[in-house]
């Protein structure tokens, strides 16, 4: 099991916009880019296997192709994003792979870095998050959980979404507000707000915030899973 101090000082780096990833939560994803492909390919050949995720810094109105697609320029990265551990993995049998990666920690980029490699690198700091490596869930003291459900029935209501209530009604605090965080179609800034709350509680009572102000925005098609 890997420790902080066991983090190395430089990381592959990839820029997804729209999307985060959260201590202890797990994320999928599709790898279809060739340059993306190798980073995959060589965290297989690690121990360690770590993939950071990072949101590109760009607005949802900018014009431009996403990260996940061929580009001559590359997009600036927002400061913090969180590196997950490679643990599932399968090959299509068009030579793409699907992943899985569990997050570990976020972290603070210091520099990009130069490398032979197709995909980018980054030097990046993990001081002031040191708590997100904790094997158990964090608490939330303050959860009021008939009052976030109410709040989140109306949200998906009004947006005309569909989930598992009673896989909702069951999760434990952090795994509900984590999966939320990660999942709901907020924008990028909203995505990046939620990644860097210092805690728990943080990350819920901005999650709050955002769908009370979602309650008067036109429907999504977000479907959580």
């Amino acid at each position: 099991m890997l420790k902080p101090a066991d983090l190395p000082d430089s990381i592959p780096i990839f820029p997804l916009k729209g999307t985060i990833l959260l201590p202890r939560a797990q994320l999928p994803l599709n790898v279809f880019e060739p340059r993306y492909i190798a980073m995959v390919d060589d965290a297989l050949k690690t121990s360690a296997r770590l993939i950071g995720v990072i949101q590109p810094a760009v607005e949802d109105d900018d014009e431009g192709e996403s990260e996940t697609e061929e580009s001559d320029v590359e997009p600036e990265l927002h400061a913090v994003g969180c590196v997950g551990r490679l643990v599932q993995f399968s090959e299509t049998p068009d030579e793409r792979y699907r992943i899985v990666l569990t997050g570990l920690s976020r972290h603070r980029v210091s520099k990009e870095i130069e490398s032979f490699a197709p995909y980018r690198r980054a030097e990046v700091e993990w001081g002031g998050y040191e708590a997100d490596m904790q094997i158990s869930e964090e608490s939330d003291d303050d959860f009021d959980r008939p009052a976030f459900l109410e709040l989140l029935r109306r949200y998906f209501s009004m947006h005309d979404l569909n989930t598992d209530w009673e896989k909702i009604e069951q999760a434990n605090p952090e795994h509900l507000v984590n999966s939320l965080s990660m999942q709901l179609g907020f924008e990028t800034r909203d995505k990046q707000a939620l990644l860097e709350a210092p805690t728990l509680c943080e990350r819920r009572e901005t999650l709050s915030t955002l769908l009370e102000f979602g309650l008067h925005d036109s429907p999504s098609t977000e479907t959580p899973q």
